[in-house]
């Protein structure tokens, strides 16, 4: 945009992050850290893992990963939530990751506590800590943890358990959750293997 300054009266022209984009760099690559859970006050959430957009290649490497947190999970009886968006069918979850008829399915869009019981069911089991995985990134995983942050839950996202199509989404994912006002405070990076379960 260019204009005529009010106080000097010079001709400037100001640049909009539009016209920086390219030549923005990137923030060093946070520390991802170790963290031990307790299955009885956490929870994990799997969110909206459906054969008919977890169809890329990302998302599908994905799918083992949080297979084998799923699986830990089990063993120390933790808590274990699932999404659909707004047209999905429980069917339709990848069969590595399905439920158990006994768990919790919300249906929402992108902020699966929007319009959903997801904060009473977690309310419910004494919930204080949410591990977030699913897809997409910059869509189910950023809006329920930004959500979550800030109805007072601590957040937890494994890096390798979320994806989307596009890199980018997921690197600022990442960086949103450590720098966010809304979520800095209550959000940790970490990666399936730095995972453990303690009580």
């Amino acid at each position: 945009m260019r204009y005529r300054c009010p106080i000097c009266g010079n001709w400037r022209t100001d640049c909009t992050i539009i016209d920086e984009w390219s030549t923005v760099i990137a923030p060093p690559a946070p520390e991802l850290k170790a963290i031990c859970i307790d299955p009885r006050t956490s929870a994990l959430l799997i969110l909206d893992m459906e054969n008919s957009i977890c169809n890329n290649y990302r998302c599908i490497a994905s799918i083992p990963m949080i297979n084998n947190l799923l699986e830990h999970a089990r063993k120390h009886n933790m808590l274990v939530v699932y999404s659909l968006t707004h047209t999905g069918t429980v069917s339709d979850i990848a069969p590595q990751l399905s439920p158990t008829p006994y768990d919790p399915v919300v249906k929402s869009n992108v902020d699966k506590f929007y319009g959903t019981d997801l904060e009473k069911v977690l309310q419910e089991y004494g919930i204080q800590t949410v591990i977030i995985t699913g897809y997409a990134a910059n869509g189910a995983v950023l809006h329920t943890a930004t959500s979550a942050a800030f109805r007072g839950f601590d957040v937890v996202v494994p890096v390798d358990g979320m994806s989307a199509v596009n890199p980018y989404a997921e690197q600022y994912t990442a960086w949103h959750m450590l720098n966010s006002p809304g979520t800095r405070n209550r959000a940790t990076l970490t990666k399936m293997d730095l995972i453990t379960f303690c009580q």
